[in-house]
């Protein structure tokens, strides 16, 4: 199932506290659940003004879809191709 990287763009998502963040992870699981299986969020990056999000679906239109009934901002979306880390330099 491919893999892809949301690039959410929230002003000041930095700031935002625990409960807020728990609202929003509720509100992502809530449409998740509505969507069925096949689409998962692996997890998320909170920058200053961004929001990195992980998740594994059959396409991007899944993605977007996620994105528009949870209304989330969906301003980049990005097919995983490959994932390296330390041990790949190991061959």
């Amino acid at each position: 199932m491919p893999k892809y990287v949301i690039e959410r763009e929230i002003p000041n998502a930095g700031k935002l506290t625990p409960q807020e963040l728990q609202a929003i992870s509720q509100k992502s699981c809530g449409v998740l659940h509505k969507l069925g299986p096949q689409v998962q969020w692996v997890e998320s990056f909170v920058t200053d003004d961004k929001v990195y999000c992980v998740y594994i679906a059959p396409n991007e239109e899944m993605v977007r879809e996620h994105a528009r009934q949870g209304g989330f901002p969906a301003n980049k979306i990005s097919a995983v191709r490959s994932v390296i880390g330390p041990t790949t330099a190991e061959g």
